[in-house]
């Protein structure tokens, strides 16, 4: 299991690689899909009792850290 900013885990045996947090079964897209979806902070802990508000702010860095590269598309 790897360790993104502390909170951020990425590990091929939970929910097949994708980032999530504190290695639980809740993925960083699932929290930025509902923050995209106009939920609040506190609807998305209701929801997820076991999510702490620094989970949702790690999972922004963690998504703002993504779009700081640079991306280039290749016909394959």
């Amino acid at each position: 299991m790897t360790y993104i900013a502390d909170r951020i885990t990425i590990d091929e045996k939970v929910c097949d690689g994708k980032p999530t947090i504190r290695g639980k079964r809740i993925t960083v897209q699932t929290i930025l899909e509902f923050l995209s979806a106009g939920e609040s902070e506190e609807e998305i802990l209701k929801q997820y009792p076991s999510l702490e508000k620094e989970d949702i702010s790690a999972s922004l860095r963690f998504a703002s850290k993504l779009m700081d590269r640079s991306y280039i598309f290749k016909p394959v």
